[in-house]
């Protein structure tokens, strides 16, 4: 079975994420199938859109319908950053491509984020044009919980969203829903799931009349639930300190302040601090492409790491869900640590765009 299913209909390009059992979480092949894709149709006068979504079960397989895209291939790169990270940094090379690829792609793309819209799937769903949720859309970027970092341009996006959500999102991990999405940007249009068939059949019709099709389906967004909190985030998340962070939440006293202040425990120090350096130098990144080289450097380092690989083993392996994170406490991870992480790579192992 191709885990990527790649077509053109009528004047579409189609890529169709094909790898239910892991709720189409994207491997290297995949990665290299689209990119290749993507260069054909750039090039292609006959193509003038293209849509992303996932393919449907040929025999009612609910497996299929559980979500858009979970993220990447975590365990191949956990056993890869274990031993001595090469396929590792061959899947973040291609992905990373890939991501650039659809950023600087000028043909409309139309991506179809409904049900669970995750890391990876963050970075294939936020270069569209057209990002469309549902009621059954689940965004987040949890890469903290398991010694990562929001990559595949988590950098950019998170740092460009309203007040301080985006350092929000990116520490504790936290999921919003397709009417969140709406309100902050993250998705351009708000459909129901079921609309969703007619809105691909019409495209695919006349791709030229994809902002029609799109505002004549999209029905009103519920209220977004994340806006009761905007001002709590914006104070309690000021910072682009770990540390003050924590101490704000510590002695705020509110119960939500609480919650957060719980979920924190739980995540990689050196993961969040990673992160909010990320968000910091992402705001002012002055093209994708910078902000893809960099995140290659400190994706190289991370995943080589004791907390990338202990995050893996305990959410992903043996499902203890008791992380032995290492540096154990923000104070442990320095200054220096950070900027080793993020430090450039030599040329001759740099990221580059695909050419």
């Amino acid at each position: 079975m191709n885990d990527v299913l790649i077509s053109t209909e009528g004047k579409v390009g189609r890529i169709r994420l094909n790898r239910p059992k892991a709720i189409h979480a994207l491997t290297t092949a995949m990665c290299v199938a689209i990119l290749e894709a993507l260069a054909a149709w750039r090039e292609d006068t006959t193509v003038e859109a293209v849509m992303i979504d996932h393919a449907a079960s040929p025999d009612g397989d609910p497996k299929y319908s559980r979500g858009f895209c979970a993220g990447g291939d975590i365990r191949m790169l956990a056993q890869s950053g274990a031993d001595d990270g090469a396929a590792a940094r061959d899947f973040f090379r291609a992905e990373y491509r890939m991501n650039h690829a659809l950023f600087t792609f000028v043909k409309p793309i139309v991506a179809f984020m409904d049900g669970i819209t995750m890391g990876g799937g963050v970075g294939i769903s936020q270069p569209a044009r057209y990002r469309v949720a549902t009621e059954n859309t689940k965004f987040a970027m949890p890469e903290t919980g398991i010694g990562l970092f929001p990559d595949v341009g988590g950098g950019w996006y998170l740092s460009r969203l309203p007040g301080r959500i985006g350092q929000y999102l990116a520490v504790t991990g936290q999921r919003i829903d397709g009417a969140e999405c709406l309100a902050l940007g993250l998705a351009s249009h708000y459909l129901p799931s079921e609309a969703l068939d007619e809105a691909k059949a019409r495209i695919l019709a006349d791709p030229q009349a994809i902002d029609a099709v799109l505002d004549e389906l999209s029905v009103p967004a519920p209220d977004a639930k994340i806006e009761a909190h905007r001002t709590d985030i914006d104070r309690l998340f000021a910072s682009d300190t770990l540390e003050d962070i924590l101490a704000a939440l510590a002695s705020d006293g509110g119960e939500w302040a609480a919650r957060q202040l719980m979920t924190l425990g739980g995540k990689s120090p050196q993961s969040m601090k990673v992160s909010l350096k990320l968000l910091l130098d992402g705001a002012t990144m002055p093209t994708f492409e910078d902000e893809m080289r960099q995140e290659f450097a400190v994706a190289c380092r991370v995943v080589q790491r004791h907390d990338f690989i202990e995050g893996v083993r305990a959410l992903i392996v043996d499902k203890d869900n008791a992380p032995r994170w290492n540096p154990a406490t923000p104070d442990g991870v320095s200054d220096h640590l950070i900027d080793q992480i993020f430090a450039p790579l030599p040329a001759d192992q740099a990221w580059t765009p695909q050419q």
